[in-house]
């Protein structure tokens, strides 16, 4: 059996419930777009930050499935934004989303950090849920 190339990918994904047919340039864009504003200081609610966050999902599941030269091309661009990621977030295992959300596996890390910039509502929700960090006057809580 041969490896499925992109499209098979996107299209076994998008069969496996994923609401479209996405392509690895769709879902590292998405990636960047809310690595960048996790960096500036999110600004939407905690339901809209868990959605976002399944852009790097799909990109997980993606990686055990993809033929080896896209992982190859795509893999630098993901590892960058995923250090940018962890620099703009504190990892807390899960415990501030984990009050509003169903917290993944272990191995999509990603749930288990937030933004260390808490503003607007998503940091309100993640203050009550027991995230610190800083708030956008520039106070700083107690970072772990």
């Amino acid at each position: 059996m041969s490896t499925p190339d992109e499209a098979e990918v996107a299209a076994l994904l998008h069969r496996r419930g994923w609401r479209t047919a996405f392509t690895v340039a769709d879902r590292v864009t998405a990636w960047g777009h809310l690595v960048a504003a996790v960096e500036g200081g999110y600004g939407d609610d905690v339901d809209e930050y868990a959605n976002d966050l399944y852009c790097r999902n799909w990109l997980h599941e993606a990686w055990l499935l993809l033929p080896e030269h896209v992982v190859q091309f795509w893999t630098p661009r993901i590892e960058a934004l995923d250090e940018r990621f962890r620099a703009a977030t504190v990892a807390d295992d899960g415990m501030a989303l984990g009050r509003f959300h169903r917290v993944p596996h272990p191995d999509l890390w990603w749930w288990r950090r937030h933004p260390r910039l808490l503003t607007g509502d998503l940091g309100r929700a993640l203050r009550s849920g027991g995230a610190v960090g800083i708030d956008p006057d520039g106070a700083a809580g107690v970072d772990p």
